[in-house]
């Protein structure tokens, strides 16, 4: 079968890890083809927390003015409302850098803006409504993808970004392990009165968990609830599901009346999983397609975006001067690891410390780390760092072949 055209870098997935993937490669002048299966990045109730680890790699990147100049929300320190009484965990306006709060934006901007700033690079080719649907081998090397409307796209590398659900990882035979996340999630949205203060918390009590993100406008709601239970949930109907979620978060019920129905919410089915191997000849899983995250701390956008800036780290250069990135793929994976381990390993800490014990109904007061948190104000510095700026963040280290606008 004729191959449509051969890119340096075929990346599979438009989300944070693909897009910045494209936008680094691009940068560091090698051909980035960018295949995203929809028209468009317009989709509710995907992750919007960008974290100061992203905020620093976009100053490092020299980005990070117009990307603040976007609509966001910033949020400085975060908390959760035990049994009534506010708790406050992390406070980021410490950290060292410009990143100092969490940017609340919709995950289309994010998208949208590498996008435009990709394209000031002759080598950056976002293909919307293009679906990879099968990979092409040479022999046990991947050398390209087959995509839906029946052409083939050839590449030296392919980067599969396309999420915990990829097919296309399942079909080149990397291993997963499943970590076993005890959740499920109910997303919605609430229409809210635009305030000073930005309300973006937990709430817990009564066997309940619910997780309000303030947007200006509305708030981004997720209703925590025990894995396989959203039937049960349902069935109880809409007016119970509003007076639950409204009674666990009172700062939601001035608007929860305008939830019409379950056609307004969306379920999660969590997934906490990695590959035990990231790549094989001529092909590199990166992102949710290389571990799927719980949302507890909302960190997968950022942990997606590091793994394409040390994917760019180890390849960009090398294979701008024309070598092989094969002998290099499985250093990818050595740096990311320890981050993606040690913060599944946390979050799994949290499903069963927290969460587990919060829908069981045993959450009725503070625990201890709490109290001390809010003891000793500068003890929130620790949580601030660990959610923030992650394990072993990386820093951009890619060549840059060109300036943006060149081309």
């Amino acid at each position: 079968m004729d191959v449509d055209s051969i890119a340096d870098v075929l990346i599979v997935g438009g989300g944070p890890a693909g897009m910045m993937a494209g936008y680094l490669f691009a940068r560091a002048g090698l051909d980035a083809v960018i295949v995203e299966k929809h028209r468009d990045f317009l989709r509710d109730f995907r992750g919007d927390t960008v974290h100061p680890s992203t905020l620093d790699l976009f100053d490092e990147l020299d980005l990070l003015d117009d990307f603040l100049a976007l609509p966001h929300d910033e949020v400085r320190e975060i908390g959760a409302v035990i049994g009534g009484e506010s708790w406050p965990i992390a406070d980021f306006s410490h950290l060292p850098g410009r990143g100092t709060f969490i940017a609340m934006m919709p995950q289309w901007h994010l998208l949208d803006f590498l996008a435009r700033k990709g394209r000031g690079f002759v080598g950056f080719d976002l293909r919307m409504e293009t679906e990879a649907v099968a990979l092409r081998f040479a022999g046990d090397r991947v050398v390209g993808v087959h995509t839906v409307a029946g052409g083939d796209i050839g590449a030296r590398l392919v980067i599969l970004a396309d999420g915990r659900g990829s097919s296309l990882r399942d079909e080149a035979g990397l291993p997963r392990v499943d970590l076993d996340a005890p959740i499920d999630v109910f997303w919605f949205r609430v229409p809210k009165s635009r305030t000073s203060d930005n309300q973006t918390q937990g709430f817990i009590g009564d066997g309940e968990m619910v997780v309000t993100i303030d947007r200006g406008d509305y708030f981004q709601c997720a209703r925590v609830i025990a894995k396989g239970s959203a039937d049960a949930v349902r069935q109880r109907g809409i007016a119970v599901f509003r007076d639950r979620v409204a009674q666990i978060a009172p700062v939601l019920s001035a608007g929860i009346a305008d939830l019409g129905g379950f056609d307004d919410v969306k379920l999660l089915s969590v997934s906490l999983d990695r590959l035990t191997r990231w790549h094989r000849p001529g092909l590199l899983a990166i992102g949710d397609a290389a571990h799927a995250m719980s949302p507890v701390g909302g960190v997968g956008i950022n942990l997606a975006v590091q793994d394409a800036v040390a994917a760019a780290n180890i390849l960009a250069g090398p294979m701008a001067n024309g070598n092989d990135p094969d002998p290099l793929l499985a250093r990818v994976q050595a740096r990311r690891v320890l981050a993606v381990r040690t913060i599944q390993g946390l979050q799994r800490l949290a499903h069963r410390a927290v969460l587990g014990p919060a829908l069981a109904g045993r959450v009725t007061s503070a625990p201890l780390a709490l109290r001390a948190l809010k003891r000793i104000p500068a003890l929130r510095r620790i949580p601030a760092r660990i959610l923030g700026l992650g394990v072993r963040r990386e820093h951009i280290r890619s060549p840059a072949a060109s300036a943006p606008g060149e081309r």
